[in-house]
């Protein structure tokens, strides 16, 4: 049968006469927003348990599935049999085989690649962990994950009969957070298969950068400040840091470093009113003088002029 198991399954629930999925929708949606949909699996027909298994295969479609009842799935190289909560992720190269035992309740959701286009989301779907492992997706769900991801299936059936006009970016929203969740769900030996020793530290060194900001109060201050103190706290040689940054990002340690640092700068001069003093003090500065050059030699302007022209652009 050319025609896979969802098809006939839209099909059958939107009381079509087509083939062609994408006629169920407007031509503005097929344009603007791809391919979504999400079902009650309490709202479909349960197949008897001799029927042979449902092809859970989408071509064409990412799913995500929300399965309470007991079941198992079956891919090429094993079987799990699921016999509690849980959550799955396929992909339209994920050959996969569902079989329900007994009474099935639990929602799942459905979508294209153009639902998710990086131009809309920022991310690229098979670049994530979560479709990219080898590993297979499956993840039973603990007691504190539970009412989460029942609570955003349930928002995401609510809002799919909603006539609010961004509810395709809320659905958006909400398929991403399943999906980071499930990343969050992976072991971290998962998450950082194929990556390189260089992109580790990479993120290892960015995470810890990053949590130093914002600032939120003259009294809050930065501690790492240069290439030997963020490698101490790593446990790495200064040069073993500075070499995998510059391998993966193209800079070193201490130009990373610098431009974070401006960044705060300039957001602290733009949008808050704390002298420029409190600023330079909050940023590690010894004086001000030390962060005026500072300042000056990497934006080609005083802090008091980039004040300055800030304020009258907020203006104008």
């Amino acid at each position: 049968m050319d025609t896979t198991y969802f098809e006939e399954l839209c099909l059958r629930l939107s009381s079509g006469s087509t083939s062609d999925l994408t006629a169920l929708l407007p031509a503005e949606i097929q344009q603007e927003v791809g391919h979504f949909n999400v079902f009650n699996l309490s709202d479909i027909t349960q197949p008897k348990r001799e029927q042979p298994p449902v092809p859970y295969a989408c071509r064409a479609f990412y799913k995500i599935s929300f399965l309470t009842g007991q079941s198992i799935a079956e891919y090429p190289d094993r079987t799990v049999k699921i016999t509690r909560p849980t959550l799955i992720f396929t992909t339209p190269r994920s050959p996969f085989y569902w079989s329900p035992i007994g009474s099935q309740t639990g929602l799942f959701c459905v979508f294209t690649a153009e639902f998710l286009h990086p131009s809309k989301t920022g991310l690229t779907l098979d670049d994530l962990p979560i479709f990219k492992s080898t590993d297979v997706p499956i993840f039973s769900l603990s007691d504190a994950d539970l009412p989460r991801v029942e609570a955003i299936f349930q928002q995401m059936n609510s809002e799919i009969y909603s006539d609010y006009a961004y509810k395709y970016d809320l659905l958006r929203a909400y398929t991403l957070e399943l999906i980071h969740l499930g990343q969050k769900l992976q072991s971290k030996t998962t998450l950082h298969t194929g990556h390189s020793a260089s992109a580790r530290m990479t993120s290892l060194f960015l995470e810890l950068l990053e949590k130093q900001y914002p600032l939120e109060s003259p009294q809050q201050k930065i501690v790492l400040r240069t290439a030997k103190q963020f490698a101490d706290q790593l446990a790495v040689h200064v040069n073993h840091l500075n070499k995998s940054l510059k391998d993966t990002t193209g800079l070193t340690t201490t130009e990373l470093i610098t431009g974070r640092i401006l960044q705060e700068a300039k957001a602290l001069l733009g949008h808050t009113d704390w002298t420029i003093a409190e600023i330079a003090d909050s940023l590690g500065f010894s004086d001000f003088s030390h962060f005026a050059h500072f300042f000056k030699s990497q934006s080609s302007l005083s802090p008091g002029a980039f004040r300055n022209n800030t304020k009258s652009l907020n203006y104008t």
